[in-house]
């Protein structure tokens, strides 16, 4: 469908909750970010995608261990953006 602006907005709308309602540092936030992220990245906003990756990548590296699958996943994200 690639209606990336209602995408936007709906994940807006989950953050707006989440952030009422979570810890800063809480993994459900880390995931919101990178989709967030991801969505930006397809609009070819590279700043803002690379932002919310690294947001998502900041709570991973402090609540995750550091062999957890997520976090490759997020470098990789990060890369992407990259090329």
């Amino acid at each position: 469908m690639k209606e990336y602006s209602k995408a936007l907005s709906y994940h807006e709308k989950a953050l707006e909750i989440r952030q009422e309602i979570l810890p800063s540092n809480h993994p459900l936030l880390a995931t919101l970010y990178n989709n967030i992220g991801v969505v930006y990245n397809n609009m070819k906003e590279y700043s803002k995608s690379l932002s919310f990756y690294e947001k998502a990548l900041e709570i991973r590296e402090k609540t995750l261990p550091s062999n957890h699958p997520l976090l490759p996943a997020t470098y990789d994200s990060i890369a992407k953006v990259y090329y």
